[in-house]
């Protein structure tokens, strides 16, 4: 999974980044700061995993991963290539989701370009941005389309749906906003438009407002209504509070925690929204050589599943042998498993589970 993380210069964006990836991004008080962009990977959080790597100990531990793309904060004419914002834009066209982070706090030491906080107006700012540069990548399909459309009048629809896609972004709306058939649906993800990609709202507050209650914060509340009225996703984070954690050991982290009133981490949480709105699930496969986690879509079947793992697998799939991670932990081993019944054999149509322990027997 690969995550794209944007916003206004001084919102908080690289700070975040570095917390969740300890990768050290330039984070700096002034206006494009981030040139190239940064990219950090982290191992997806998994109590499972970690389970599975105590009652086998693999000789390989390998979570899932995502992938987290910072570009530099964008501003007004970005679309046009205003503070080389073209450049940044191309950046995050091939990520699958975008977390548009929000600055939800005042703070005079700390620029903002517009001179004041105000989430609503931020948030259209970038939205345009993007709405401006997805207009100039579907024109360029259009064109496409209408020379395809002299040899062959089948293009008819294809022009039709991609000229309402347009109209719908010149009234200034996102592409994800619009109700499409799945055939369309289909059609409108063979262009890479920024604004059909499912998006999380990062509110970044500051970490004496975090601690004293999100819901008193009003910059969060209209970010909330905000996102209600686009079906977009919403977090409340403190990219200062995950600065402090990202410096932490784990015992220590722990603990923060705990003093926090908090069950996880701003990352933790992230995470688990991305997968949520991109409906992704891990099912896990364990023995001595590996323990490790496999993230697919959810309704994924049993077969496409073992092709994540290799292509032979798909291609000589048999059957899977499958347990739930509860049941196995339950009974303490695979061979406790199966001499309870709980192990499955499960054919080409099953639909894995979240948390599904895998056998796959193929033959090539």
């Amino acid at each position: 999974m690969k995550l794209g993380i944007i916003g206004l210069p001084n919102v908080g964006k690289s700070t975040l980044f570095n917390a969740i990836t300890n990768a050290g991004a330039q984070a700096a008080n002034y206006p494009f700061c981030t040139i190239e962009p940064n990219v950090g990977v982290v191992a997806v959080p998994d109590k499972r995993l970690d389970k599975l790597a105590q009652m086998y100990n693999p000789e390989k531990f390998t979570p899932a991963t995502i992938e987290f793309v910072d570009i530099a904060g964008l501003v007004k004419g970005a679309s046009k290539g205003e503070g080389l914002g073209n450049k940044f834009l191309a950046n995050i066209r091939e990520v699958d989701a975008i977390v548009h982070v929000v600055r939800c706090f005042e703070n005079s030491n700390i620029v903002h370009v517009e001179g004041s906080i105000d989430p609503a107006r931020d948030i259209e700012t970038i939205n345009l941005e993007l709405v401006l540069s997805d207009i100039e990548v579907l024109d360029r399909r259009i064109e496409k389309v209408k020379k395809q459309l002299k040899a062959d009048k089948k293009y008819q629809a294809e022009l039709d749906f991609f000229e309402r896609v347009k109209s719908t972004l010149e009234r200034g709306k996102s592409a994800r906003s619009m109700l499409c058939s799945k055939e369309e649906k289909s059609l409108m993800d063979t262009v890479s438009l920024l604004t059909n990609k499912p998006i999380i709202y990062a509110a970044n507050m500051s970490e004496k407002e975090f601690k004293s209650g999100i819901e008193n914060n009003k910059f969060f509340n209209v970010i909330k209504d905000f996102a209600n009225k686009e079906n977009a996703k919403i977090l409340p984070i403190s990219a200062q509070i995950e600065a402090e954690i990202s410096e932490l050991s784990w015992d220590e982290k722990k603990i923060f925690l705990e003093e926090m009133g908090l069950e996880e981490s701003g990352l933790d949480r992230l995470i688990k929204a991305c997968y949520e709105l991109l409906g992704l699930i891990s099912f896990l496969t364990a023995g001595k050589p590996e323990v490790r986690a496999w993230t697919i879509l959810k309704g994924t079947k049993a077969p496409a599943a073992a092709g994540k793992i290799h292509t032979d697998f798909e291609r000589g799939f048999i059957r899977a042998e499958v347990v739930s991670f509860d049941e196995l932990v339950a009974c303490g081993s695979m061979s406790a498993a199966k001499e309870k019944g709980l192990v499955r054999s499960e054919g080409k149509d099953y639909v894995m589970q979240d948390g599904d322990v895998v056998l796959f027997r193929f033959n090539v």
